[in-house]
């Protein structure tokens, strides 16, 4: 019995390689995952004591908790019921496929990755891309909001840089959960973006099982207060007008809002670029009339070491400005007492009209609009237009943000910028747009014409829900 036995070399090996896994997986990492627990149970009682809305606690739970919650969901296991049903295969299967879906979904939150490296670099990166402008600060928006109402920012989609802007803007009152698509499912940007909150949506799965998982997710999140942004037009803007919204994640919204329980409050945010980074590949995507943007990974390389280079020689000049607008909060409790025949659709295009009425002008839009389709005009002519067409946003309620000094500064400014890209020159006869940037100054220009077509239309209508600041 006491007797030595001789085993191969390999088979020790994997005895003591089990028996390590063992004593790790009973003994040491329960003791490590307390530690960090611990840790980061203090890191968000620090943040929660400064944030004006505290991180929620269904924002902090265990990712394989959420997954679990998520799949056996009364709801979805009605739709899987229904699918095994109808096509015949095993409910196990149907099962197993949504539990697929809920890890694809669920996010994996940290405060310490989403405060300490993903808003830090926002703040980073944002002021040193663009001179970054808010219109109203965001506590006075949110001074009449119920600290215990759900807040969604609605936001118009002009650039990838949105999210990286939005983040900055509210870093000091709350923690944002937002949906994002298929381009940020590349490891390592995926980790990092699903440890900062965001939930991934893969817009081409139409099937119930997937769209009731999600929905599910939005609306859990929706009862349980976390903050959120969501861009209801779907996608970036081609054209640089404010699309409609697409109701998918409005409805989830609105389908988590019971009477007499949390409220839920949307906060129209209008965002306003003197320089989309993404503007050439938008604009050559208009015209083959599709949303396939080719972007190659060698050309971002190539413009981001164009940058670098510059800054390391002391060439490189911030892109313009970045301008927010908040608008008036709406109350879905409110907004629900009136009369809609589609709620849904009332509520969304209500809101689209006002981010489209807040949306800042800035110099280079400005300056496109001026040209009014010619191909050179003198500058002493780009300023007397760029002056009438200030005028004119004013009276239609629209929100010009130009530099100090007004529209002649403003004019110069965008001049500036312009040329540096080789879309204007200053020749004899004035400044003249360069012929193959055409369309380029007219996705500039198309900000301004919304403001100015919406001249036409009724002077504000108050909107049923509207929270007075």
């Amino acid at each position: 019995m006491f007797q030595p036995v001789t085993i191969p070399l390999w088979l020790f090996v994997l005895i003591l390689l089990f028996a390590g896994i063992a004593f790790l997986s009973h003994f040491l990492f329960p003791s490590v995952r307390w530690f960090f627990r611990k840790r980061m149970e203090r890191v968000v009682t620090r943040l929660n004591a400064r944030l004006e809305r505290p991180i929620q606690p269904f924002k902090l739970m265990r990712r394989p908790d959420m997954i679990v919650r998520l799949v056996h969901d009364p709801e979805v296991a009605r739709v899987i019921a229904d699918e095994a049903a109808a096509g015949g295969e095993p409910e196990s299967v149907l099962q197993e496929r949504a539990r697929r879906y809920a890890r694809e979904i669920v996010p994996a939150f940290s405060a310490t990755v989403y405060f300490g490296i993903a808003v830090r670099a926002a703040k980073w990166l944002s002021r040193l891309i663009y001179d970054v402008r808010i219109d109203r600060p965001g506590a006075a928006v949110e001074a009449g909001i119920d600290k215990g109402a759900t807040v969604v920012f609605v936001m118009n989609h002009r650039s990838n840089m949105d999210y990286v802007l939005v983040t900055h803007l509210v870093s000091e009152r709350s923690a944002l959960s937002y949906a994002v698509g298929e381009w940020a499912r590349v490891w390592p940007l995926s980790w990092l973006i699903r440890a900062s909150g965001a939930y991934f949506i893969h817009r081409r799965r139409n099937n119930p099982l997937y769209r009731r998982i999600l929905s599910r997710y939005v609306q859990m999140a929706t009862e349980e207060g976390v903050t959120q942004a969501i861009f209801p037009e779907g996608g970036l803007s081609l054209t640089g007008e404010v699309g409609a919204a697409r109701l998918g994640i409005l409805s989830y919204l609105v389908g988590a809002w019971r009477p007499g329980g949390r409220d839920v409050v949307f906060v129209p945010v209008a965002l306003g670029y003197d320089r989309v980074l993404e503007d050439r590949v938008l604009v050559a995507a208009h015209k083959e009339g599709t949303r396939r943007f080719r972007a190659s990974v060698w050309s971002i390389a190539k413009f981001v070491g164009r940058q670098i280079k510059r800054a390391l020689g002391g060439r490189f000049h911030r892109f313009g400005g970045a301008s927010v607008s908040f608008g008036t909060p709406v109350s879905l409790a409110a907004f629900m007492e009136a009369p809609h025949a589609d709620p849904v659709a009332d509520l969304g295009a209500a809101l689209m009209e006002r981010i489209r009425r807040n949306v800042p002008v800035l110099p280079v839009p400005l300056l496109a609009a001026a040209f009014e389709g010619e191909a050179a005009v003198a500058r002493a002519e780009l300023i007397r237009r760029a002056g009438a067409l200030v005028a004119r946003l004013r009276d239609v309620g629209a929100r010009p943000d130009l530099p100090p000094g007004g529209v002649a500064p403003a004019v110069d400014t965008a001049i500036r910028l312009l040329a540096l890209r080789k879309v204007v020159s200053e020749e004899s006869d004035g400044v003249r747009v360069n012929p193959v940037e055409r369309d380029l100054i007219g996705f500039y220009a198309a900000a301004v014409r919304q403001h100015l077509a919406a001249a036409a239309a009724s002077g504000r209508a108050e909107m049923p829900g509207d929270l007075a600041n």
